[in-house]
């Protein structure tokens, strides 16, 4: 089953428009899960076995397994959520960008080793650079167009032939990128005049949207600029404000308490 097929059927059937991502960081991890081997897995399966069923995808943040030697530990999370929880999608969050065959073989890092379901990535270098990807038919892939951070607009923003640079990446992978439905965007919730102009040139394409919770995106303001006419659309992603709620033994549950409250307040306006 491709990503679409499978973020379509979780929109409906989980009621969900929540990405939960998974940002681990050991510092922030309850005290009976310091220093221990293989924490990052557990958190991590603690976190998703919580959540799976509010949650149209997780994106793992490969930088946070990466900075600890636990890509094994990464590959391990993904298996389970596809073993135990077959009907979530797993984006990997790696914003990879390079020539043609360099990116052949981040293509195969992220679909073949790491087993992810859509990967997001940088199409700075242009059509070529993204192709790779798109040669793996069932997986999504997601190029950053307006990201969330405030320093996005310093090349973002720039003018290129009357239309901002974000507006050309959306209207080219919108229109001319796209020709096997594959590709979604990057646009943060920190912006939600730019995700109704995103919306805007790339009809129905399915938009992950960072920045609520910690980075202070408004929720009622994201939903009501990206929704698509049937009401879905978004992945929502939230991180640190579900995975760090609790701090002790049951951070679990907590965890999950926070994503249910997410998942709410995102659905009152859809």
């Amino acid at each position: 089953m491709s990503f679409i097929t499978t973020l379509s059927a979780a929109w409906r059937q989980r009621n969900s428009l929540l990405c939960v991502g998974l940002d681990p960081d050991p510092a922030k991890f309850p005290a009976h899960l310091q220093g221990q081997p293989g924490a990052i897995s557990e958190f991590c399966k603690g976190i998703v076995d919580a959540t799976a069923d509010l949650v149209c995808a997780f994106k793992p943040q490969i930088a946070y397994f990466a900075a600890h030697r636990a890509e094994d530990q990464l590959e391990d999370l993904i298996g389970h959520i596809h073993a135990v929880h077959p009907g979530v999608p797993v984006i990997l969050d790696a914003k990879r960008g390079d020539i043609g065959s360099t990116a052949e073989q981040y293509a195969i890092e992220a679909f073949e080793r790491f087993k992810a379901d859509a990967v997001t990535v940088n199409p700075y270098m242009g059509r070529d650079s993204v192709e790779p990807w798109l040669a793996w038919k069932d997986k999504g892939v997601i190029l950053l167009c307006r990201t969330s951070n405030p320093g996005g607009s310093d090349l973002q923003f720039l003018d290129v032939g009357g239309e901002k640079l974000f507006e050309r990446v959306a209207r080219l992978a919108g229109k001319d990128w796209n020709t096997t439905g594959q590709i979604g965007l990057v646009v943060g919730a920190t912006f939600p005049a730019e995700i109704a102009r995103v919306r805007e040139l790339t009809g129905d394409m399915p938009l992950l949207v960072p920045g609520i919770g910690a980075q202070g995106g408004d929720i009622e303001a994201t939903v009501k600029a990206g929704r698509t006419a049937a009401g879905t659309g978004l992945m929502i992603n939230s991180s640190r404000a579900i995975l760090y709620a609790g701090k002790g033994e049951d951070y679990a549950a907590v965890a999950r308490q926070a994503a249910q409250d997410t998942r709410d307040a995102i659905n009152r306006y859809r």
